[in-house]
């Protein structure tokens, strides 16, 4: 991968999560994908999920719960050795904005293995 191509995938990883179309997103998982996010613990009440099956149910179970979603990628940052891309960007879910990244870390194959994500302060 290169930055470039960080960047064309962030647009439709975004794109899918703007469409609310989670099997899109999934589609780049690895099966056996470990996901962290503070979103987790409060909708499955732990704070990393594994396993696609897992991570779909999650993913499924917060977008029932959220009315609106949208999110703006401002910017990536790909890092060749540990093959991890970081998509920073804005959230905006049920009203509220708020600065994230998402962290994914990706196998030899192209497939997300691990995945991080940090948010910030509402804006």
């Amino acid at each position: 991968m290169t930055r470039e191509d960080g960047e064309a995938f962030a647009a439709r990883w975004a794109e899918a999560w703007n469409r609310r179309d989670v099997e899109a997103v999934l589609e780049h998982f690895h099966e056996d994908i470990v996901f962290t996010s503070p979103t987790a613990l409060a909708v499955v009440g732990s704070p990393t999920v594994r396993g696609k099956d897992v991570l779909r149910a999650y993913w499924t179970a917060a977008l029932a719960r959220t009315a609106s979603l949208r999110f703006i990628v401002d910017r990536v940052l790909w890092d060749p050795v540990r093959r991890e891309l970081a998509i920073i960007y804005t959230a905006d879910t049920g009203g509220k904005s708020r600065r994230v990244s998402e962290n994914l870390r990706f196998d030899e194959s192209g497939r997300i293995v691990a995945a991080e994500v940090f948010h910030g302060v509402s804006l």
